[in-house]
């Protein structure tokens, strides 16, 4: 009987070859480390099918901050625009030369007692001392199943597979969602001259900039992006937050939905059913704009404080004053008679890890994990949100993470892990595949 070809073998294999995997893959080359990086697609797929076309950072392009690689171009404080973000993505490829194994998908994760980790892909199997998983937290578009009540007529989407205003039936939007991603399909299609229903949820606010200076200047400044998960007051529960609703689009602004509801946009509260073209929305409309406007103030109370005490010669600036309340609760919305073409479920995502079949996560299907590194010796995670502090998932703390995972698996790996499998480390790799 002939013998089964040996799978060959890595001391790292890093699954995901975007700005997470990258960064890894630079400092394991820096340690002499020799690993292979597996991408589904190719360096900055999601980045460059999976946004719409006006999409930009909501960051300033001085956080971005790769590896030996910050931003290189002429506009620190913009935001970088969704081609741009790709370019910049991939000449951070095109730097690191990583030795990457692009359109290969991995379908299991998997190691025996004692031995090494076992990669099933469709190249065939791969096996590792060592592996880290860096494929974000978001990969399966979540739409609640009230959505199959819709009549067939209306179109439906989630908000990664908007594009722009006319790629859209035409007649009015409603966008389902109030979190950054909805907030700016949202103002994406007012711009156009779209009508716009938005269903408004508890997502919070952030001011864009504050007292003469960009809001996340201020607060980079004040070490909020530095500050551990552990010491954050919510701990762990500060993961399943929502994200802060402002943009970056036209050089940066704060995204005030009141002003937009002077301007024609429908402001509803949560949805609650759907009975065809009938909507039964929640009454919570004044409370959720009053909330996300508690959570923009207190940012500017926090900035405040920080210029007392610090001495900072910063201008003053009038407190914040709503253009726009609701004046009635509208509980019900109907689809046809608002002439309701389209809806943008802006509802998230979930992640989905079921190839890592190995006992590392807790009940929800979320890893667990310290800064990154599971309970099993050798596997790591990283670009998950709030992975170790708040610039973890963003440019801004990518290096820090994964110089950190780096290191761990560097000194694991000098223990001698490898050779306790039993197994020959294979050198290749310096270069693509």
């Amino acid at each position: 009987m002939e013998k089964a070809a040996t799978p060959p073998h890595y001391p790292v294999i890093v699954i995901g070859g975007g700005q997470a995997g990258l960064s890894v893959s630079h400092y394991l080359m820096q340690q002499g480390i020799a690993h292979l990086v597996i991408e589904k697609r190719e360096t900055g797929h999601a980045w460059a099918n999976e946004r719409w076309d006006s999409f930009c950072l909501v960051t300033p392009n001085w956080q971005c901050q790769l590896p030996d690689f910050p931003y290189p171009g002429p506009d620190p404080d913009g935001f970088m625009l969704r081609d741009e973000i790709v370019a910049y993505v991939q000449a951070y490829r095109d730097k690191v030369h990583p030795p990457l194994l692009e359109h290969t998908a991995v379908t299991a994760l998997t190691r025996q007692p004692d031995g090494p980790f076992e990669l099933a892909t469709e190249r065939g199997p791969f096996t590792a001392d060592a592996v880290v998983v860096a494929i974000s937290g978001y990969h399966l578009p979540v739409i609640p199943r009230i959505a199959e009540r819709l009549p067939r007529s209306i179109h439906q989407l989630h908000s990664r597979d908007y594009k722009n205003p006319d790629a859209l039936p035409e007649g009015a939007v409603l966008v389902v969602g109030s979190g950054q991603s909805g907030c700016q399909i949202a103002e994406d299609l007012h711009l156009a001259g779209r009508k716009v229903y938005l269903c408004v949820g508890r997502a919070p606010k952030s001011p864009r900039r504050y007292r003469g200076r960009d809001a996340i200047a201020w607060l980079h400044d004040m070490g909020y992006y530095d500050v551990p998960v552990e010491q954050h007051p919510l701990k762990e529960g500060v993961r399943k937050n929502a994200n802060h609703y402002l943009t970056g689009r036209d050089g940066g602004r704060e995204i005030d939905l009141r002003r937009f509801a002077t301007e024609g946009m429908e402001l509803y509260g949560r949805l609650l059913e759907i009975d065809g073209s009938s909507l039964r929305l929640g009454t919570d409309l004044k409370a959720n704009l009053d909330a996300a406007d508690k959570v923009a103030e207190g940012i500017k109370s926090v900035i405040d404080k920080h210029i007392a005490e610090k001495g900072i010669d910063a201008p003053s600036e009038p407190p914040y004053r709503p253009v726009w309340q609701p004046t009635i609760e509208r509980d019900a919305l109907d689809l046809e008679e608002a002439g309701i073409n389209s809806v943008v479920w802006a509802t998230g995502f979930r992640s989905d890890f079921s190839f890592v079949r190995l006992p590392v996560f807790d009940g929800t299907g979320y890893p667990t994990h310290r800064r990154g590194m599971s309970a099993m010796p050798g596997l790591a995670f990283i670009g998950l949100p709030w992975l170790h502090s708040w610039g973890s998932g963003r440019f801004a703390g990518i290096a820090r993470d994964a110089g950190f995972i780096v290191e761990q698996l560097a000194a694991w790996l000098a223990t001698g892990a490898s050779s306790r499998q039993g197994r020959t480390l294979n050198g290749a790799g310096a270069a693509h595949v």
